[in-house]
């Protein structure tokens, strides 16, 4: 890849970032039903058109948002020497990426927003959870390095159990059912979901 078309896709990211912070702010205010492209893409400053080459609904729009997070702890997970202790790896992980002053926590609150927009949105909870299915997905490769040498039905059992344990505590607390901060409830349902396992 050249240095021209690596900028351009970094670009492209940032963009489509910005867009998908502008597009949570509005479905947090008004819902998803009182959000349209068009108000998306007037308050991101773009035409529709532009929009829709970066996105091709407005609930797709918030996926990058909702990615950043994701993308952010798997990258410190595979920062992870290989034959650490898998479970103790990905909790670190989770503390690291979810912990106040992270970057991606930054965008918690966008994501409460989204979570409880998503209630009443079943195209807004289908984004929610295609991202959480591909996440699951890019973070069993990263397990096996880790771990090279487990069992690869309990690598995938790590895989589910993390994802969902981050899934479940993001929606927990943002219907504020639970006065825990979002990294100790990831925490707890991570304990939870995997004690049993070897790894």
């Amino acid at each position: 890849m050249s240095e021209t078309s690596s900028l351009t896709e970094r670009r492209r990211a940032a963009t489509q970032l910005e867009i998908a912070r502008v597009a949570a702010r509005l479905f947090t205010e008004h819902g998803a039903a009182g959000t349209t492209a068009e108000a998306i893409a007037a308050a991101a400053g773009i035409g529709l058109r532009t929009f829709y080459r970066y996105s091709r609904t407005k609930e797709d729009a918030v996926a990058p948002l909702l990615t950043v997070g994701g993308d952010a702890w798997r990258a410190r997970l595979a920062a992870t020497e290989p034959g650490v202790p898998l479970i103790p790896a990905v909790e670190a992980a989770i503390r690291d990426s979810l912990g106040a002053g992270d970057a991606a926590s930054a965008d918690l609150p966008w994501v409460r927003g989204l979570l409880r927009a998503a209630e009443e949105d079943p195209d807004l909870a289908a984004v929610w959870y295609r991202v959480n299915r591909d996440s699951e997905a890019r973070l069993a490769p990263v397990l096996e390095t880790i771990a090279p040498a487990a069992d690869p039905l309990e690598l995938r059992l790590v895989a589910a159990a993390a994802t969902d344990a981050i899934r479940v505590s993001l929606e927990d607390w943002a219907q504020g059912e639970s006065p825990e901060a979002p990294v100790e409830l990831a925490v707890r349902c991570l304990r939870a979901l995997t004690r049993g396992l070897a790894s």
